[in-house]
């Protein structure tokens, strides 16, 4: 490939890995056009995770070996192995040089950037051999002044192998990763806080409206059981006048942790904090009496909160006889009716709707003059909740 070439293969990459709409696509982006722009018919991305001590395949692409997967679970390899990652080349940017890529093959012979050991066999060569790999191209990634991780490329045994230039090109693609790799960290960060709920650490409102949007698709489509647990932390109020708001804080934190401890019973259910003292878990899976069951043990921790004074809660579930469910208004309405009913009268335990009818009743009348019911509606369909995964 010529300078041309190789310039659109750098370009190509950089509009792929910024218009990808999440981490893994943006990882595949990388190899896929590291890969391309290199000739080679195999690229991975490896992070280093440094907790860990180990290198960590996040995706491979082109041609995959049988003990290869494109996004691997657990292809890692003990960083000590790799020791150019980790120490040499490190040494050599702390003293003020660049991040050098390098050529290995499977025959050993090849460019290295420090002196050998006598003896020295390298795990890149033996696994160049054992794939049936005959030559591969090893780039660094650095972030902010550290090694991120590397970008691997390598060709077949019958391809022509690696040169000087390739090595000097690679070391160009690997810039081109790292500034990719910045800004889709940062739009992950972006995300997460739009996400989030900053004082407990749980889902948000918005968070919530999305994934009940999707819920309830599922719902209609599959006939999945989605089911809405509403709570309204009592006595908050009462502890902001008497001990302040950051104490209040301490209880919505405090209560934030319980609601995720009990929600964790139930799987994949999203755990968030709707503001104010209001409060919410949304399950799609397990049948009503499970939730019911939780929500039951919820009651009774926040009860046992040394501050406040308990919360009500109000469940609304497509598990039970509760009618149609087209809409995540809908359900949310039912269950906020359910709440409305549990704090009025004080219960000590979950209300829930279709098996009290007065819940239906409520949720279905106009609310009166001077009448505190607050009945959520769904915003339009906001954008997907894919860009919350990784």
């Amino acid at each position: 490939m010529g300078v041309d070439g190789r310039l659109r293969a750098v370009v190509a990459l950089a509009q792929a890995m910024a218009s990808a709409p999440t981490p893994r696509d943006a990882w595949r982006a990388a190899a896929q056009g590291a890969r391309e722009g290199l000739g080679g018919s195999f690229a991975a991305l490896s992070v280093w995770e440094r907790e860990r001590g180990r290198l960590k395949v996040l995706v491979n692409t082109g041609e995959l070996a049988d003990d290869e997967e494109e996004f691997p679970e657990d292809e890692t390899y003990p960083v000590h192995q790799f020791p150019e990652i980790a120490e040499f080349l490190h040494e050599r940017w702390a003293g003020g040089g660049g991040p050098n890529a390098w050529v290995e093959t499977a025959t050993g012979h090849a460019p290295w950037p420090v002196s050998r050991e006598p003896g020295y066999f390298p795990k890149r060569v033996a696994a160049l051999r054992r794939r049936g790999r005959g030559c591969c191209v090893v780039a660094p990634i650095v972030l902010d002044g550290r090694a991120w991780g590397e970008l691997y490329v390598a060709r077949p045994r019958e391809a022509p192998p690696f040169g000087a230039d390739d090595a000097e090109f690679a070391t160009v693609v690997a810039s081109v990763v790292a500034a990719g790799l910045a800004q889709t960290e940062r739009l992950e960060e972006v995300r997460r806080l739009a996400f989030t709920d900053p004082l407990t650490g749980l889902a948000n409102r918005r968070a919530v409206d999305i994934q009940l949007d999707e819920a309830v698709g599922r719902h209609r489509d599959e006939g999945a059981v989605v089911s809405l647990v509403v709570c309204d932390l009592n006595g908050l109020k009462a502890v902001n006048d008497t001990h302040g708001h950051a104490v209040g804080d301490r209880l919505l934190e405090r209560f934030g942790s319980v609601l995720s401890v009990c929600g964790a019973r139930l799987p994949g259910a999203l755990a968030a904090r709707l503001g104010g003292d209001e409060f919410c878990l949304l399950t799609v899976g397990p049948p009503a009496d499970e939730v019911i069951a939780v929500a039951k043990e919820l009651c009774v921790r926040a009860a046992e909160l040394e501050l406040g004074e308990g919360v009500a809660c109000g469940i609304a579930s497509t598990g039970d006889p509760i009618g149609q469910v087209l809409s995540a208004r809908r359900l949310f309405r039912l269950a906020d009716a359910a709440q409305y009913r549990a704090k009025a009268a004080r219960a000590s335990e979950p209300v829930v709707a279709g098996r009290d009818g007065a819940v239906l009743r409520l949720a279905d009348a106009p609310p009166r003059a001077g009448d505190r019911r607050r009945f959520r509606d769904a915003p339009p369909r906001p954008v997907s909740l894919k860009h919350l995964r990784a």
